[in-house]
């Protein structure tokens, strides 16, 4: 950068006040806070992390030193909500991805609710992994594969949900065939996030749970299926060079 267009060391000094200034304010919210999502809590966040952003930015422009602040992207936070203050309908956008970690079980699972259906007039579906979870879904309710998700041969990625509040209701088949596509950040009212990037600290009290769990005998009996074929196929099935490797899916609800 140019000494002509690099900023003084007066602006910089008034950015550094400004940090200071927005951390004061951000401390008095949270000491004033009325509840988890209360609104001045959240803007007092937004306003220190653009001041401190801005002093960064102004601090290695003109010294060449950073400061050691991780400063939230454009891409990490939401904007400031535009939207109705009384909204008369909302949206509920959910995104939860799986890897298929275990496709024999998956399959299996699809032959049980194949053999289940006597109306069914195609026997072969779930001989296929895109087959199978087809079968799965349209079975059971994505909230029910979320919660049995290893018991289906899947594993959790990453998942988000995302609340969002309108004026009016959507017409009757009006974005169905574009549903993510006409999102506006800034009616959000809410998100909640789910990633393997975040502190995992809940992991062992989950697993406690799933084994204690009501299915926990379906999911024994289907183990002991499970292994009967894997012991008459698994010969035929994979070759001595073999390796499983877990394939992807992006579940968009």
């Amino acid at each position: 950068m140019s000494d002509a267009a690099q900023p003084t060391a007066a602006e910089v000094r008034a950015a550094a006040e400004a940090v200071k200034t927005a951390l004061d304010r951000h401390l008095a919210a949270v000491e004033r806070r009325s509840g988890e999502d209360d609104p001045a809590v959240y803007d007092a966040f937004n306003q220190l992390a653009a001041a401190a952003e801005a002093y960064d930015e102004l601090l290695y422009d003109r010294y060449d030193e950073v400061t050691p602040f991780e400063i939230p992207g454009a891409d990490d936070t939401l904007p400031p909500y535009t939207g109705p203050e009384e909204p008369s309908a909302l949206s509920v956008l959910i995104r939860r991805d799986y890897a298929v970690a275990e496709p024999q079980r998956l399959m299996a699972h699809a032959r049980r609710i194949e053999a289940a259906d006597e109306e069914s007039t195609d026997m072969d579906v779930s001989g296929t992994v895109h087959g199978a979870l087809s079968l799965l879904f349209g079975e059971f309710e994505p909230d029910e594969i979320a919660s049995r998700n290893k018991e289906f041969g899947l594993e959790e990625g990453d998942s988000t949900l995302w609340v969002t509040a309108a004026d009016d209701a959507a017409d009757p088949g009006e974005w169905l065939e574009a549903p993510f596509e006409q999102v506006d950040p800034q009616s959000v009212v809410c998100r909640f996030d789910v990633s393997a990037v975040f502190d995992d600290e809940f992991d062992d009290d989950l697993d406690d749970d799933e084994e204690d769990g009501d299915d926990a005998g379906d999911s024994a009996e289907l183990d002991e299926d499970l292994a009967a074929e894997l012991d008459e196929d698994g010969a035929e099935d994979d070759g001595p060079g073999d390796t499983a490797v877990p394939a992807r899916l992006e579940a968009d609800r």
